[in-house]
């Protein structure tokens, strides 16, 4: 049905959230559909997104549009009896008249905003994912439109699993992408990671002139650690690294932090300025330096803003970043060392820009 196909085109969450609700909305001839999420540890209905005729104060994907549950007592009795008891999800209807409690006078968070939004009547759909009750789908119709009867229900409940069945693809997709583009060892970004944001920052660097800095560190003594203390002690070297590296990069707003592999990790910055990207390294090495284990870490810096030359590529970035590590641990160097900062024969500039001599072993990153 059109609604799968929607959710299986999706690339991310959101697209799979109203493409479900969008699906919904056409398959039960509704005018307005919306998914939200039961959010237990907050005891509150989180709007993930509204689709349709909206009204004035319902925004497409809201950040803040949430509700207690305890002013919605169907989805109670749901969560805690009918469901806790074993019986199976099934759809409900209510109108903006209120016969859905069978008594006068009935009215409830539902009804009222069913009113309030000129809406004539909904049909709700308890949401299952992994045998939990996950949240709900929510379809509506415009004031005037004939009700939502019985069969309406039973068909809004066999949307709600094909939902919950598009959800579940759409996580599985979502951790697979994660993984792909995360270290294990420390949870931070990995080389795939940092190729693909540091391509896309050369290219708005290229076009808009943003200014575009790179952080090479190498973890000095790791080797020593592993001999001499075993692997685990240096696989708790490079974790304590990888996060002063990640409380240092949130000086910079945006910046991704990685580990490239082995004991070589990066910092991208797109946007701060060269001097800020500085200040950030220089605070990476006098952090590494007080870790309880380890030598501290050599640090090279590249940005554009600095008189390196024209910029035409990610791979001469990272070059130059790469030779200003290679000169900051040649040097021993307490400080990073910042290309194009020595002059006009500034030698991490000639050292990227040059060919290695015969028989050097140095060695640059870049996928190009």
């Amino acid at each position: 049905m059109a609604l799968a196909q929607g959710m299986a085109a999706a690339h991310t969450p959101r697209e799979a959230w109203r493409a479900a609700a969008l699906g919904a909305c056409r398959a039960l001839a509704g005018n307005f559909a919306a998914l939200s999420v039961w959010e237990r540890e907050a005891g509150r209905l989180r709007v993930l997104v509204n689709v349709g005729e909206r009204a004035p104060e319902e925004e497409e994907f809201p950040e803040h549009e949430a509700y207690p549950v305890h002013q919605f007592p169907e989805i109670t009795e749901f969560l805690h009896e009918r469901w806790a008891g074993g019986g199976d999800p099934s759809a409900w209807v209510e109108t903006a008249e209120g016969p859905a409690a069978g008594r006068a006078g009935y009215c409830h968070q539902r009804v009222a905003a069913l009113r309030r939004r000129g809406r004539g009547c909904c049909v709700v759909a308890p949401v299952v994912l992994h045998g939990r009750a996950w949240g709900e789908l929510y379809v509506a119709r415009a004031a005037g439109a004939p009700a939502f009867d019985g069969e309406d229900a039973d068909f809004a409940t066999v949307l709600a699993s094909v939902v919950a069945a598009g959800i579940a693809q759409t996580e599985r997709l979502e951790e697979a992408r994660r993984l792909a583009f995360t270290d294990a060892l420390t949870g931070l970004a990995n080389r795939r990671a940092v190729d693909v944001r540091l391509e896309e920052a050369i290219e708005q660097h290229r076009a808009d002139g943003v200014v575009v800095s790179l952080v090479v560190c190498d973890v000095n003594g790791l080797k020593r650690v592993n001999d001499t203390q075993g692997h685990a002690v240096g696989d708790r070297l490079l974790e304590r690294f990888g996060s002063v590296l990640s409380l240092c990069g949130a000086m910079l707003p945006g910046a991704l932090v990685a580990r490239l592999g082995g004991d070589e990790f990066c910092l991208l910055a797109v946007g701060p300025s060269a001097d800020e990207v500085v200040r950030a390294a220089d605070e990476v090495c006098r952090r590494a330096a007080e870790l309880e284990i380890g030598d501290g870490v050599a640090c090279g810096v590249a940005s554009t803003q600095d008189p390196i030359g024209p910029v035409r590529s990610a791979r001469r970035l990272f070059r130059l970043a790469d030779a200003a590590q290679y000169r900051a641990k040649a040097l021993h160097a307490a400080k990073p060392v910042v290309a194009g900062r020595e002059g006009p024969e500034d030698p991490v500039v000639r050292l990227a820009d040059e060919p290695p001599p015969s028989g050097e072993r140095r060695r640059f990153r870049g996928r190009h």
